[in-house]
């Protein structure tokens, strides 16, 4: 149960760590650019609801950027609100899977460039930076699936908002392109993400030439997961995304916690990370119980919670 628990510790921690940024008033804790007071926090909480609509249902949370006329511009603004909207109560037993779509033909935009002018100041423009990793690595780290559902147009960091996603489902009209070398800006932040989901020739000629690649091409290198017509896109979102609430809250949980840990280690350290982990959920009560009924050819019936299996 080592590798459960310190998941669970480290995702605690992420949300609560005392660092120089950190909620105050009511929500969900976590890392933010500045101190938040209760009567900052109510005025976020109003534009959040302008930027961005979160709904859920049966487990399947759905939020959607919801600033069309400015192309979804990952703004300050935006990418709180989205970040807001991933830590609502991100780790009830509720919450199985989470999905980001857009409103309108590009799903983000990427920056909103006029915060990045030299009228805003340094120090708006590392806060917008820090914000926008802080986002990408909580897609990441949270305890459940996140679906990029994309009908559109995914430019710069909204290219790296796709990458960031554990699954991306496109139509295929979608096209994807990291262009801030055409406007003095290189994309290295989206690089992170768009360097770890392609081969990295095909990433930096994205990079270096800002041209974009059709879905095809997305899906050919890595980008994405599956690119349908876009009359489909919903419904072949929805039974991803319903087949994932069919699992294990916990056992998902572990599993996309180890799968990224090992990613990042070599080849032997990797295997000793994942088999410890395999007697990690061996030893829990839906582990035992997924066994039990594939044995006695039932269907199991899972406690989502993270108690032991009996000795």
């Amino acid at each position: 149960m080592g590798s459960l628990a310190a998941a669970a510790r480290c995702f605690r921690k992420m949300r609560r760590a005392p660092s120089t940024r950190l909620f105050q008033g009511a929500g969900t804790t976590g890392n933010v650019s500045v101190i938040y007071t209760p009567g900052r926090w109510a005025s976020e909480r109003a534009q959040c609801d302008k930027l961005t609509v979160r709904t859920q249902k049966d487990g399947i949370r759905s939020i959607v950027l919801n600033n069309p006329q400015k192309r979804n511009a990952l703004s300050l603004a935006m990418l709180e609100s989205l970040r807001t909207n991933l830590l609502h109560e991100a780790e009830s037993n509720d919450l199985r899977v989470i999905v980001i779509s857009a409103e309108g033909p590009v799903f983000s935009s990427g920056h909103n460039l006029k915060e990045l002018t030299s009228a805003e100041g340094w120090d708006h423009h590392a806060e917008v930076f820090a914000v926008c990793t802080e986002v990408m690595n909580l897609i990441q780290d949270i305890p459940v699936p996140v679906i990029a559902k994309v009908n559109g147009l995914a430019t710069a960091a909204g290219c790296q908002l796709v990458a960031s996603c554990d699954i991306a489902v496109v139509s295929e009209k979608s096209k994807f392109a990291t262009p801030g070398v055409s406007v003095g800006l290189f994309c290295s932040t989206p690089a992170v993400a768009v360097g770890r989901s392609l081969p990295r020739k095909v990433a930096l000629e994205m990079l270096f030439t800002g041209e974009p690649i059709s879905a095809q091409d997305a899906l050919l290198h890595g980008l994405v997961s599956q690119v349908v017509p876009e009359d489909r896109l919903d419904e072949v979102t929805a039974k991803i995304a319903n087949k994932i609430c069919e699992a294990s809250r916990p056992v998902i949980a572990l599993g996309k916690a180890t799968f990224y840990k090992q990613m990042a280690q070599n080849r032997n350290e990797a295997y000793q990370i994942a088999a410890q982990v395999m007697l990690d959920n061996l030893a829990l009560r839906d582990g035992q119980e997924g066994i039990q009924s594939f044995i006695q050819k039932r269907k199991p019936v899972w406690t989502h919670s993270t108690e032991k299996a009996r000795e």
